[in-house]
């Protein structure tokens, strides 16, 4: 994520670092990634193994069948998975501008499901839409320099190009997969 002008060379050593500036970028969008990532885990480990006294593959495949996902094991296996994996993911810093959009898209599906309770309350919808955002803002930003991505070459310099066809290809399958529920 950095670029020639966000490092600081060291003119004893010849060896370039990281601005100040670009560390504190780095490490804001760790804590931010760390932040999102553990609470959409706990989620999906809520909806596949019943931990944090979640309802389990099964009750969760009931819920989803009840407010028109059918067949709703596969939408509570799919949501499970995507909150789960791509939460522990997001954490890593892995894959970030497709962990980020799976999620975005996820998360857009929830928000549809609590769209009737309004944007506040028990049955509000905001918390959904601010974990959709955070994760759509992941997707477009790139994990920063504290993440796994920085080790594989294709994700190590994080393009614009990829987060955003990543946002619009989750935005249309989440358009979609609302449209079709029942």
């Amino acid at each position: 994520m950095a670029t020639d002008t966000d490092r600081v060379t060291s003119v004893a050593a010849g060896e370039s670092y990281p601005s100040a500036e670009q560390s504190t970028v780095d490490a804001g969008l760790f804590v931010l990634r760390a932040t999102v990532g553990l609470f959409i885990a706990a989620h999906g480990a809520q909806k596949l193994f019943g931990w944090f006294s979640g309802p389990g593959i099964g009750g969760t495949a009931k819920f989803f069948e009840s407010v028109g996902y059918d067949p709703g094991k596969f939408f509570a296996v799919i949501g499970g998975l995507i909150e789960f994996g791509g939460g522990l993911a997001l954490v890593a810093g892995f894959c970030t501008p497709l962990v980020g959009a799976a999620i975005l898209g996820d998360m857009l599906n929830a928000t549809s499901v609590k769209w009737s309770g309004g944007f506040f309350g028990g049955t509000g919808f905001e918390y959904e839409l601010l974990l959709a955002i955070a994760a759509g803002a992941l997707a477009l930003t790139g994990p920063g320099r504290f993440a796994v991505d920085r080790g594989i070459p294709v994700l190590r310099r994080h393009r614009l190009a990829y987060g955003a066809g990543a946002v619009a290809v989750a935005l249309v399958i989440a358009a979609i997969t609302i449209a079709t529920k029942k």
